[in-house]
């Protein structure tokens, strides 16, 4: 079954965040229309949406739900080429290291525990948007035949796409902003402005890992380089 209901501003303007969010209650719903009327916001049913979403889309997904867990609505949203690309964050119930496991395996990008609240869900958006404008100067980054366009928000390795989540994005930009040094677990988690949803420090090798992968998968070479017991680090090229 199919459930997709809309919030749109009253302004004729296309958004430029798109929300999608399982079974929330009205009283959320009409708080996320009042603080933010230029927000899309679609609930979902047992199915990704069939039309590409505008603007950045972010997903919060319970991880209990009536009819189907949020795993599989995890594992279809990560499936579908209309919301690939959506950061998705797992609502949990419990902060156990095996659902916060379960929940990186099934496809989310992190996740932090409910109940969810209108406050939390755009300090959430806001603080991982990356809307500020980027300066001048950095709106490329380079390393070899890898590129990165910031305005564009698109990675390309010898001038092929190369599709990145957000986390694998953000990632890759600030390594390639800072190379030659390496960088803790825990800086990184705070780079991505994730220090304060107690995110475990492993879930970082999770995003390396999705990222070195993605980076492969179009013949692009891995820029990163483990160092033990301390992080990672981008080797600049001599």
């Amino acid at each position: 079954m199919r459930s997709c209901t809309h919030f749109r501003s009253p302004i004729d303007m296309t958004p430029q965040t798109t929300l999608l969010l399982t079974a929330p209650p009205k009283a959320l719903l009409a708080e996320l229309s009042q603080a933010r009327p230029d927000w899309q916001i679609v609930t979902l049913g047992e199915l990704p949406p069939e039309e590409p979403l505008a603007g950045s889309a972010w997903g919060f997904i319970d991880w209990l739900l009536p009819e189907i867990s949020g795993l599989e609505i995890c594992r279809r949203l990560r499936g579908s080429a209309a919301t690939r690309a959506a950061h998705l964050t797992m609502v949990l119930d419990t902060s156990d290291r095996e659902a916060r496991q379960r929940a990186l395996a099934a496809g989310a990008d992190d996740y932090l525990p409910g109940p969810l609240t209108a406050d939390v869900l755009i300090d959430r958006v806001e603080s991982l948007s990356g809307n500020r404008p980027a300066p001048a100067a950095r709106l490329r980054l380079h390393h070899g035949d890898l590129s990165l366009d910031m305005a564009a928000h698109q990675a390309r390795y010898g001038g092929t796409l190369i599709t990145l989540r957000p986390n694998e994005f953000r990632l890759l930009a600030h390594f390639l902003e800072n190379p030659d040094q390496v960088f803790s677990r825990g800086a990184l988690i705070d780079k991505l402005g994730k220090h304060a949803l107690g995110i475990d420090e492993r879930t970082v090798d999770v995003w390396i890992g999705r990222l070195r992968r993605s980076l492969r998968a179009q013949g692009a070479p891995d820029p990163l380089r483990t160092v033990r017991s301390l992080g990672y680090v981008l080797d600049s090229i001599g």
